[in-house]
């Protein structure tokens, strides 16, 4: 990269950006105009996101994605594998890059992710956010939150990690597209993409995550959130059920609107991308000239 925006830290080089504890992130930057900012969800990479930074691209949109540490292309670590380094490794990205009126968009993990980055760093880079088929507030279910899933469903999953998460991947594949719904049509294709990501991940990003997504409460977070934010989800989601996710979301951040997507799963951005992309394309639309944006919760 030769522009000038490539030039604003010394921290990046390429498309890597090398963060303060030396860890390597890889991340993809593509298009110019308004920039929007892409976190996966476990245990992907960038890679999930093609279909909408490559749509958004040629709308005239700047779009960026990085690999978060432990996954994808970025350098595998055993220390920081957790959701507070998660979101400063973002924050280290948008501040290399310059970015600003940036939006930021998550998925399952990647939700939990720009979640905590407002959290910690604040909306003055943001003129919007995201959140698709998001984990915050909370997965885990307690006596505060009697919707979230059992401890159990999570030990299951590193189990499964622990045991042959080669197989485990391509079996999660199955319901995390829904494709082991009776009017699915299946696509071998994404089923081998999503164990190929999850083969790139380490190993210890693939299991310390699993806690990280899990039990790790967002609703502080959520309540700084003072930007147009939509919230996007699936009404069969199997991965991250909608009740206790979606919904109380869109309940928590005042002025957030959801769309809820019926018969969708957990890996909609795939299965409903020409939807989704049109969502987005449209709040992106609007959100910069709007302060908040109207209570829409269906």
């Amino acid at each position: 990269m030769t522009d000038a925006r490539s030039t604003t830290d010394e921290a990046t080089a390429g498309n890597t950006l090398r963060t303060r504890d030396g860890t390597t992130i890889y991340y993809k930057d593509w298009g110019s105009g308004a920039p929007v900012v892409f976190s996966h969800g476990w245990p992907l990479s960038s890679d999930a996101w093609e279909d909408q930074m490559f749509f958004l691209a040629s709308n005239g949109y700047r779009v960026i994605a990085h690999d978060r540490r432990g996954h994808g292309r970025s350098s595998q670590p055993f220390d920081g594998n957790d959701m507070d380094t998660y979101a400063d490794d973002l924050a280290e990205l948008i501040e290399a890059l310059d970015l600003q009126g940036a939006t930021l968009v998550g998925h399952s993990t990647g939700g939990g992710e720009v979640a905590r980055y407002i959290g910690r760093h604040g909306t003055a880079r943001l003129s919007g956010a995201v959140l698709v088929g998001a984990v915050p507030p909370l997965m885990l279910q307690t006596p505060d939150n009697p919707l979230g899933l059992p401890i159990d469903a999570f030990d299951a999953i590193r189990s499964g990690v622990q045991a042959d998460r080669s197989q485990f991947f391509r079996d999660l594949s199955e319901a995390f597209y829904g494709y082991n719904r009776p009017d699915a049509k299946p696509s071998q294709g994404v089923r081998d993409a999503f164990w190929l990501q999850g083969m790139q991940a380490g190993m210890p990003a693939a299991y310390l995550c699993i806690k990280q997504f899990s039990e790790t409460d967002f609703t502080q977070d959520l309540a700084k959130f003072d930007i147009p934010t939509l919230v996007i989800h699936g009404d069969d989601d199997q991965i991250v059920p909608i009740a206790a996710s979606a919904r109380r979301t869109a309940e928590l951040v005042i002025g957030s609107r959801l769309l809820v997507y019926p018969g969708a799963p957990h890996g909609l951005a795939t299965t409903h991308k020409d939807q989704l992309n049109g969502d987005l394309l449209e709040f992106l639309r609007h959100a910069a000239d709007a302060p908040t944006l109207a209570p829409e919760h269906l």
